[in-house]
């Protein structure tokens, strides 16, 4: 496996891709995508950082795995390529957003449009085996986002960090709330967005506005 990646983050992160852990993790990569069908494609691993620039990231914005059915990761959290039917926590997100500034349930799943805006959209997992969720957890890629994370707040200001559900709470547990703005709430899966943890977090709003204050150009959800 070849890195490729946004020159800004070949930066930021280059002493993490010389690391031994993520040296052996490039390894077991590439002989999964040899031997098995794997998702992400291989060129769109590194999709949600081609697309938002470590310098342009206003959002931040953490998922667990890729979507492993065939077709519908294409590297950014949350996000299926175009023509895929969205799926359960996806349409649960595109609700909040109508019932919170009034946008109208899109035809397409694809949140590429958030992430050219900076809005980073980084699963803690980049890969995963077809038909196999959690294929490829506890194999580097978990260490390797946590050092993302890390960089984002420590070499960055007055970012924005939705974290949906216990993982994500957790993996955002070393962001300095001191410098930027932490929301939390339930996943948007319908096990917990039906108990009542996730529709009217207003958290989309609530990052708009926060942007605002700072000056910044707001997300078009």
């Amino acid at each position: 496996m070849q890195i490729k990646i946004e020159e800004g983050w070949k930066s930021v992160l280059k002493d993490e891709f010389k690391k031994p852990y993520f040296e052996e993790l490039t390894r077991y990569i590439k002989t999964e995508y040899e031997q098995h069908t794997c998702f992400p494609p291989g060129n769109e691993i590194f999709a949600a950082f081609d697309h938002t620039p470590f310098n342009e990231v206003k959002v931040v914005i953490l998922g667990q795995d890729p979507y492993h059915g065939p077709g519908q990761a294409n590297g950014l959290c949350f996000s299926v390529a175009d023509g895929i039917a969205h799926p359960p926590s996806l349409q649960n997100i595109f609700k909040e957003l109508e019932t919170n500034i009034g946008v109208q349930l899109p035809d397409s799943g694809n949140l590429q449009r958030w992430a050219d805006q900076g809005v980073l959209l980084l699963n803690a997992t980049l890969t995963v085996r077809a038909h196999n969720a959690g294929s490829h957890q506890k194999k580097g890629w978990e260490q390797f986002t946590d050092a993302v994370i890390s960089a984002l707040s420590e070499q960055r200001e007055d970012l924005v960090f939705l974290l949906w559900g216990g993982y994500a709470k957790k993996k955002g547990a070393k962001i300095d709330t001191t410098k930027h703005l932490v929301l939390t709430s339930g996943h948007p899966s319908p096990l917990s967005a039906n108990r009542g943890y996730w529709f009217g977090n207003q958290h989309f709003s609530k990052a708009n506005d926060y942007l605002k204050k700072l000056k910044k150009m707001p997300i078009e959800w």
